[in-house]
């Protein structure tokens, strides 16, 4: 899996459409090989692009937990706590 593809559900507050284009950017730059395609495959990129984005808001969307939502900053904060310890 592409690590910079996030969890996006049960945050508070919710994964902008932002955020969802740009993880399906991931995805497909990931799956392509491609993190520019050329002008001949640029439309079927972008396609895929926002395909990927619809898909994946409507799983978003039909997803529920019981799980309280989890905060984005102490999330951010584990992460960095994460890099630190492994990159230092």
């Amino acid at each position: 899996m592409c690590r910079n593809i996030k969890t996006l559900f049960n945050f508070e507050p919710p994964a902008t459409g932002d955020e969802i284009t740009a993880s399906a950017l991931q995805y497909v730059r990931k799956v392509s090989g491609f993190r520019q395609p050329s002008q001949i495959n640029q439309a079927a990129f972008e396609t895929a692009v926002a395909e990927i984005t619809q898909i994946t808001q409507q799983l978003l969307d039909s997803l529920s937990t019981n799980a309280a939502p989890r905060n984005r900053e102490t999330e951010a904060a584990k992460a960095r706590a994460r890099n630190a310890k492994r990159f230092s």
